[in-house]
């Protein structure tokens, strides 16, 4: 015969049983079931996303060498890092100069001063004072600060003789730009993006490039191709129409894309590629 206090018990075990249902129920163990559901449901096109990307940086990277030809051969390129430029990038983007068969002249290191708002007056004085010492025709009498900078880093990056390492000087003197020892004149220039740059600085100095090398391709990662990044903004300026932009720069799928950029701009100027550009993916022709 079962007992008033063993019926009192197993009632009490009962009731504890249900209660920690209820609570296991509507605690955070309820959901085991559920969230694996959740999560591999959203996890699939996250993969399949991420499967497509692997597969177009896959796909160029094999395809380069083909796509280039050889389109760099006898072609020398200089790089001009703007603050805040990645390495790893910047080093994969002089890879892929080298696979299409250029010649990297020289780096010319950006310093934070150059993109400074408020080292304008230094940006000026120097640029008026390089003008009068040049005394030539190279850099436009009537440029204003920035496009007269940006003709004078294109001297000094494609130039040679006297006057361009004079440039050189001088502008790592002002500790404006460092110079690589040993640079020597290329013919087009591949502008890096970094940090953000004030958009009329930015514009300002890739039309001075523009104006006097014979090929100027800006390579900016996707966030700056986006809305609001700074080559969103460069494509939106009409006086920087003469140099190619190309996003997507981190990835292999961008930097073959930068590359046949340059080949291109040897014999035609500007165009905005990459997943933000209107001109297409690839700067095929």
């Amino acid at each position: 015969m079962i007992s008033y206090r063993h019926h009192i018990v197993s009632l009490a075990a009962v009731f504890l049983a249900l209660a920690v249902g209820v609570v296991l129920g509507g605690g955070p163990l309820s959901d085991l079931g559920r969230d694996d559901r959740a999560a591999s449901a959203t996890a699939a096109p996250k993969q399949a996303a991420r499967r497509t990307a692997d597969f177009g940086d896959q796909f160029a990277a094999a395809a380069a060498a083909k796509l280039y030809a050889g389109g760099l051969a006898d072609h020398q390129v200089a790089v001009v890092k703007m603050p805040g430029a990645g390495a790893d990038t910047t080093a994969a983007l002089l890879e892929q100069v080298g696979a299409a068969g250029g010649q990297v002249t020289g780096t010319y290191a950006a310093r934070p001063a150059l993109t400074d708002p408020a080292q304008k007056s230094l940006v000026d004085t120097l640029g008026s004072q390089l003008v009068t010492q040049l005394g030539g025709d190279f850099v436009d009498s009537d440029a204003s600060t920035y496009p007269r900078l940006g003709q004078l880093l294109a001297l000094a990056a494609t130039g040679d003789g006297a006057d361009a390492q004079a440039v050189r000087d001088s502008l790592a003197g002002a500790e404006l730009v460092d110079t690589a020892k040993g640079a020597t004149p290329a013919d087009l220039v591949l502008v890096v993006l970094g940090d953000h740059t004030d958009p009329a600085i930015l514009a300002g100095l890739v039309t001075g490039l523009a104006a006097k090398a014979t090929g100027v391709v800006v390579a900016g990662d996707t966030a700056a191709g986006a809305s609001g990044g700074d080559l969103a903004a460069l494509r939106a300026n009409p006086a920087a129409e003469s140099a190619a932009t190309v996003d997507g720069a981190e990835a292999p799928l961008g930097q073959v894309s930068v590359t046949l950029a340059l080949i291109r701009s040897l014999t035609t100027p500007g165009g905005s590629f990459g997943a933000s550009g209107s001109s297409g993916a690839v700067p095929l022709t």
